[in-house]
């Protein structure tokens, strides 16, 4: 299988247990990685043979801005659950932190799902 990718995307949204966290807005940083068959890509070099990684990025922006959740952990599920929808997706990692939550250190969560 390969892997296409999209690190460090910045978005702001209302995520957290606490009111504050959901009622200012703070910034989140996603990745997301795909497995996936890029052969076809690979020997036609054409867009629509592969996974678009600006589509990987609107379903994070989305998923960010225009929910709040109160754990990391449902951001992130929601997520993956709109990247698998793309059949030609098997597996997906997210991962979500929130950089600025914490004086030292940056938390976050980091899930891997499959298709079923």
């Amino acid at each position: 299988m390969d892997r296409i990718f999209i690190e460090n995307l910045s978005f702001l949204g209302k995520h957290g247990v606490s009111e504050k966290e959901r009622s200012i807005e703070q910034e989140f940083i996603v990745d997301v990685t795909v497995e996936t068959d890029a052969s076809s890509a690979a020997a036609s070099d054409d867009l629509t043979d592969t996974v678009n990684y600006s589509a990987l990025a609107a379903i994070a922006k989305e998923a960010v801005e225009a929910n709040s959740f109160f754990l990391i952990e449902k951001l992130a599920e929601r997520i993956a659950g709109r990247v698998l929808q793309d059949v030609r997706i098997s597996n997906v990692e997210v991962t979500v932190r929130k950089p600025a939550v914490l004086p030292n250190g940056v938390p976050g969560v980091k899930i891997i799902r499959a298709r079923s």
